[in-house]
C-alpha cells in the first residue's frame, strides 16, 4: 500500500524524480494541462514530502507537453531547491 497522500492534481502529473539533501527529501511532480483549444499547454511543479505539499504557480507555457518536459529538464537540482525554498510558508 502506498503511504503517500492522494491529491486531485496527481491525475495530470508526472513524477519527475526526487530532491534529497541531508535527511530531507521531496518528490517532484510536473502537472500539465491544455487550454480549451489544445494549442497551448500549461505546467507547474508540485513538491511532496510525506503529507507536506508545496506547488508553484503555472510557470510553463508551451505548445506541447513535450516542450514543457524539455523545459523542466533544463532545471538543475540547485534551481529546484531554490524554487522549493521560495514556496516555504
Amino acid at each position: 500500500m502506498d503511504s503517500r497522500p492522494a491529491f486531485a492534481w496527481t491525475e495530470r502529473a508526472h513524477h519527475m524524480g526526487q530532491l534529497s539533501k541531508g535527511t530531507g527529501h521531496w518528490d517532484v511532480h510536473l502537472e500539465m494541462r491544455a487550454d480549451d483549444d489544445k494549442r497551448t499547454h500549461w505546467g507547474r511543479l508540485h513538491f511532496t514530502s510525506g503529507d507536506r505539499h508545496r506547488q508553484s504557480a503555472w510557470i510553463f507555457l508551451e505548445y506541447s507537453e513535450k516542450e514543457i518536459r524539455e523545459r523542466f529538464a533544463d532545471f538543475s537540482s540547485t534551481e529546484l531547491w531554490a524554487l522549493l525554498d521560495s514556496l516555504a510558508p
